[in-house]
This record gives structure tokens, C-alpha cells and sequence, in this order.
């Protein structure tokens, strides 16, 4: 999370494009709230590059400032 993107999106976030239920995204949210970072799943590459565009895609629509990265 940064300052700017609210939590409940975020949780929304990983919902919709991470398959995550409720608990388990909320869970995930506050992590990265508290430590800047956080693991959504392991993906292939290309499944990881696609949902990285769809999440980014879907933030900036929506304007608000959330990344999302695959290492």
C-alpha cells in the first residue's frame, strides 16, 4: 500500500486478480502495509507479466497510484 490508495481497493485488487478470498487478501494488504512488501503468488512468467498489465491497467483507471512488480 502507499499513502494514497485505499485499503479496501487493494484488498479488491487481490480478489479480482489473485483469485484471494477476503481474509487471505486483507491479510496480504496489511503485510504490505507494514512492511512494503508483500508476495500475491507464484506464477509463470507469463501468467505473472499478465497480471501485472491487468493490475496496473486497473489502478490507473481507477487513479490511483498502486504498484505492482513480478521478480
Amino acid at each position: 500500500n502507499d499513502d494514497y490508495t485505499p485499503m479496501e481497493f487493494v484488498v479488491h485488487v487481490l480478489e479480482r486478480f489473485f483469485q484471494k478470498d477476503r481474509e487471505a487478501a486483507t491479510r496480504i494488504m496489511l503485510h504490505v502495509h507494514n512492511h512494503g512488501v508483500g508476495e500475491c503468488g507464484v506464477y509463470t512468467f507469463e501468467v505473472a507479466e499478465t497480471k501485472v498489465s491487468q493490475v496496473m491497467d486497473f489502478a490507473r483507471q481507477n487513479q490511483h497510484p498502486l504498484q505492482c512488480v513480478m521478480e
